[in-house]
Formats: C-alpha cells, sequence, structure tokens
C-alpha cells in the first residue's frame, strides 16, 4: 500500500516517472503475477535511484526477487543510473540476502532499517550489475 501512496504521489507531483516507475514480477512458467518492483521516483541530480520490491508468501524464498532485482540494477545502469539505494528492516534477513546477491553491499544503518546500495563509474557495455 505503501509503494502504490508513493507511486500516485510522484506521478500527482512529476507526472509519470517512466522507465523510472514500477513493474509487476510475473513467473515465467506461467505468467502468474507473484509481486512487484521498481524506483522510488526519478533519478536526483547525481544520478542515483532508490528502489523497492515485494512478492507474494508464496514466492518467497524461490531467487524470484534475487532475480528481478538483478535485471532492474541492469535497466537502470543502461539508463544512465550511476547509483541504486534500498534498504531493509533489521529482522528482513531475507530481503538484505536478496540485496546482496544482485551485487548491492552494505551502506550503513539506523535504529531502523540497514541500507545498501551498488554504484557504477561507467555506465555503457553492461553485462553484469556487480562488474
Amino acid at each position: 500500500m505503501s509503494a502504490a501512496r508513493r507511486f500516485l504521489g510522484t506521478c500527482a507531483n512529476n507526472g509519470d516517472p517512466q522507465p523510472f516507475g514500477n513493474y509487476e514480477i510475473r513467473r515465467r512458467e506461467d505468467g502468474q503475477a507473484i509481486g512487484g518492483l521498481g524506483f522510488h521516483g526519478p533519478a536526483d541530480e547525481n544520478g542515483s535511484v532508490t528502489i523497492g520490491y515485494g512478492l507474494i508468501p508464496s514466492a518467497r524464498g524461490k531467487g524470484y526477487a534475487s532475480e528481478a532485482l538483478r535485471e532492474l540494477l541492469l535497466f537502470a545502469r543502461a539508463r544512465g543510473i550511476t547509483r541504486v539505494k534500498g534498504d531493509a528492516d533489521h529482522d528482513n534477513i531475507a530481503s538484505q540476502h536478496v540485496m546482496m546477491a544482485a551485487g548491492m553491499r552494505p551502506a550503513g544503518e539506523d535504529e531502523r532499517v540497514r541500507y545498501f546500495e551498488i554504484a557504477w563509474t561507467n555506465t555503457t557495455a553492461i553485462t553484469d550489475p556487480r562488474s
């Protein structure tokens, strides 16, 4: 619900953020929508974006989120993004593992969440977001 509210607020204030909006995660084998991921808004003046994602409970723990996030990172990098940031609650170890599996690294924490990011200096000739 908070992701939908944030997206609608972004659209109301700044217009449609595409291509830096939200996307469905669908299972290849049956096309079933199992979650979503996307950007919290367009890139800032430094080329940085913040991402988020979520899956329905029955789809968790099967690698779908890591695969989707890796693709989202490639998508961002191919469009000139230089830094992608995300966060997860301290007790959401699974989400922390997803970000690390996709190549993001811990970047700090506060009393509520642990922050992750990945940054690139070269945004051309991309094959893997971790390179």
